[in-house]
């Protein structure tokens, strides 16, 4: 039960995210360029995982993982999920919706292999995040508008998606000791 009331305000503030990430005047004139900022609560996520073989932030394992799936990284593909849906009724459209599902599945692919194989620390694998969204978004870019001359973008996504991801990874690699040690006291407070 409380896990569920955790993952309910996880997604609330990737709402809100989304939300101010709207806002947000950021356009250096190629379009699909965004911060991303939803995508720290996901990146969170992964790397909730506690049991063996969760990495530590700059990527080292401490053991083998066992699990297909950890629970932090069902979480974050599940809190994705619903956050997409929702913020695109709630703030676009259904072709946005298309775009984002499109990218946040290359994303979490990549992130998701990248945490696992134990090579990247979580900028890495953030970072890994970023292109990975660009790259799934312009392959349905290419698919709907039925020409590869959108693949001129590809380097500027490329760029963006490397930046942001990087300053994603890096608030995750800060936020996450001061999570766990609040995860910590609520588990002894109970």
């Amino acid at each position: 039960m409380r896990r569920t009331a955790e993952l309910g305000l996880l997604l609330a503030m990737a709402l809100i995210l989304s939300y101010v990430e709207s806002l947000i005047p950021f356009s250096f004139g190629i379009p699909g360029i965004k911060l991303g900022l939803p995508n720290l609560i996901v990146l969170l996520l992964l790397y909730d995982g506690t049991e063996a073989g969760a990495a530590d932030t700059t990527g080292k394992s401490r053991t083998r993982p066992v699990k297909i799936f950890t629970k932090g990284e069902r979480e974050a593909l599940l809190v994705n999920g619903l956050r997409i849906v929702l913020s695109g009724f709630l703030f676009s459209n259904l072709y946005a919706i298309l775009y984002a599902l499109a990218g946040a599945a290359f994303s979490f692919t990549a992130m998701y292999f990248g945490r696992r194989i134990h090579l990247f620390s979580m900028i890495g694998v953030s970072v890994l995040g970023g292109v990975f969204h660009n790259v799934g978004q312009i392959l349905v870019a290419m698919a709907v508008v039925e020409t590869l001359a959108v693949a001129y973008y590809v380097p500027f996504l490329i760029v963006a998606g490397t930046a942001t991801g990087a300053l994603l990874g890096f608030a995750g690699m800060e936020l996450l000791p001061y999570l766990r040690q609040i995860g910590r006291e609520g588990d002894e407070s109970r």
